[in-house]
């Protein structure tokens, strides 16, 4: 079992930076791959990162590239997603997830989830 509570979401105007945190506790959450996905009004849920057990191989969505960054602290079973040059598109119900020992794309091969963190971007 793998608990993930998201935090770090707010309201903040276009061109502006948010930091979004993903705690997550239990027996395997530092050998999980994680991602960031993220759910718009109206909108389905999309993958905006991805990042390997180790760290070393991050993914992500063509629309954040170059502005956001994730990454994670395994001594702190912690997981990043360091958004900078915000924009109204961005604004979400953002979420982690975790799954076995890769990270995935695709939403349905996650395990587990958090209940996630609302990221608003005023133009």
């Amino acid at each position: 079992q793998v608990q993930l509570v998201e935090s770090g979401g707010g309201l903040v105007q276009a061109g502006g930076s948010l930091r979004l945190s993903c705690a997550a506790s239990g027996r395997t959450a530092s050998s999980s791959g994680m991602g960031w996905f993220r759910q718009g009004p109206g909108k389905e849920r999309e993958f905006v990162a991805g990042i390997s057990v180790s760290g070393r191989t991050r993914d992500y969505a063509d629309s954040v590239k170059g502005r956001f960054t994730i990454s994670r602290d395994n001594a702190k079973n912690t997981v990043y997603l360091q958004m900078n040059s915000l924009k109204p598109e961005d604004t979400a119900l953002y979420y982690c997830a975790a799954r076995g020992d890769y990270y995935s794309t695709e939403a349905g091969t996650y395990d587990y989830w958090g209940q996630g963190t609302q990221v608003t971007v005023s133009s």
